[in-house]
């Protein structure tokens, strides 16, 4: 297939546009906000309820005070909803989007993929979903590929029943603040049986100085149903916070299978709390793979709570924090059920004062006899100056079970990169070489083409690392 990643730089990411839309937004979230979305939405009086209670909860919660430092977070400085332009409903025609929007994504590859490899393709820009589209063979199975605000309108009855009961609320602060100024995202329906080939995918795109982007994916694998669906996002750097506070939820169903993929490459200005959870039922198999990079301050736990005898989840993960970037990432995992079983992989990088920490939970519950869980977490420092922690929480309430956990930190070979210097291959190149085969295992599992755009990433990121 071909490389349609090739081009990227970090230019390609850092590249504002115009936001003369942003001038007249509000800044800070209030009620007053909350209400203009619901009405902007033509929004069910459920979910307006469902906004305000929220509201008050964001305004009792604390910020969580044991993961990385957010006390510098001003979230009076941040805009919480615009719409970058006026449309009546989500264009399905890619010739519909505004010219100046469509050169962003044409610029990450998005359309080209769309063309190629992809079953369906979303893309939202700051608040707005501004373009989706599902290949007619998979329509015509049933399957339902829409925003979120068109599936709320559409489906309403289907979004009431699921729409934040795996995160709810109550959660944590910024799951509140998410319950009450969310806009856009993705709603996927596959009904049971329905096996979708290929992958489907969508890109956020935040563009605005001082954005805020709160997506609402919300995905629903009925039994023995089988679908990929791949996130990807970025901002550019402007010097002044950003925030990305996220939600993905995934039901599945008995005997489905989900894979979620996601490269998170959010620029340094940008507090990623994104959070993300799916549901296991009997013999389903949830899949998890990400890569988190670029942002200043991430606080990302993938979590899945197997409630199904013999579910099952696997989660592979990478991290790379360079110059003023803290990076605490990891997994949950909830053994809620017998035979249940789970491998967590988790890999990070540290480099030039960096700071990468693995926080994770497991919990066996008292009921969930013979189970096996696996965890592995491997760090790489790439000088002195930089930092890794492994903080595991492991809770067994049952005797009848099989755990693993590995903890493992690294440096760079002295050994191996005079080995690959001394055959021609530059200092910097071969210390690249080394971190790429660290990561292989993880990026095998992305397809060829987002695989090779989290190498591309990578290897930004590794620019200057000599000396």
């Amino acid at each position: 297939m071909p490389d349609i990643f090739s081009g990227l730089s970090r230019s390609v990411f850092d590249t504002a546009n115009p936001a003369p839309y942003a001038e007249r937004a509000i800044k800070g979230v209030s009620e007053e906000v909350v209400r203009k979305i619901s009405v902007d939405k033509h929004e069910p009086k459920w979910m307006l309820l469902h906004r305000l209670e929220a509201l008050q909860i964001f305004h009792e919660k604390m910020l969580p005070t044991w993961g990385a430092d957010l006390s510098a977070l001003d979230f009076d400085t941040i805009i919480y909803y615009v719409r970058p332009f006026d449309s009546a409903a989500t264009p399905d025609d890619w010739g519909e989007v505004p010219e100046e929007i469509r050169a962003v994504y044409e610029r990450l590859g998005i359309p080209e993929a769309e063309r190629k490899v992809l079953a369906g393709v979303g893309a939202q820009y700051e608040s707005e979903v501004v373009y989706h589209k599902l290949k007619k063979q998979w329509e015509e199975l049933g399957v339902i590929f829409l925003d979120m605000d068109d599936a709320v309108q559409e489906h309403p009855d289907l979004v009431r029943e699921y729409f934040m009961k795996c995160v709810p609320s109550s959660d944590h602060k910024f799951a509140a603040l998410h319950g009450a100024v969310w806009s856009g995202g993705t709603f996927l329906y596959i009904p049971k049986g329905v096996q979708v080939a290929d992958p489907l995918q969508a890109y956020f795109r935040m563009n605005a100085k001082n954005m805020g982007q709160f997506e609402h994916t919300l995905l629903i694998v009925e039994e023995g149903a089988d679908v990929h669906y791949i996130e990807g996002c970025s901002a550019p750097k402007y010097g002044s916070q950003a925030l990305h506070a996220g939600c993905v939820e995934i039901f599945v169903k008995e005997g489905a299978k989900c894979r979620y993929s996601s490269v998170e490459n959010w620029s340094r200005d940008t507090y990623n709390l994104n959070t993300k959870r799916a549901i296991v039922e009997k013999d389903g198999l949830m899949e998890w793979v990400g890569g988190n990079m670029g942002s200043g301050t991430t606080m990302l736990y993938p979590c899945s709570i197997l409630v199904g005898e013999g579910a099952r989840c696997d989660h592979l993960a990478i991290a790379f924090a360079n110059t003023d970037q803290w990076q605490d990432t990891g997994a949950k995992v909830f053994h809620m059920a017998p035979h249940t079983s789970s491998s967590v992989v988790s890999k990070s990088i540290s480099k030039d004062g960096g700071c990468s920490v693995y926080r994770g939970k497991l919990f066996v519950a008292p009921c969930a006899h013979d189970c096996t869980a696996s965890v592995e977490c491997d760090a790489l420092l790439l000088d002195e100056k930089s930092r890794t922690d492994t903080i595991p929480d492991i809770n067994i309430r049952n005797n009848n079970v099989t755990i693993v956990h590995e903890a493992k930190v690294g440096k760079l070979s002295d050994d191996d990169i005079f080995y690959l210097t001394s055959r021609g291959i530059p200092e910097e190149e071969a210390k690249a070489m080394i971190v790429n085969g660290f990561l292989e295992p993880i990026i095998r599992a992305l397809p060829l083409e987002y695989a090779v755009e989290m190498n591309r990433l990578i290897e930004l990121e590794m620019e200057g690392s000599v000396g």
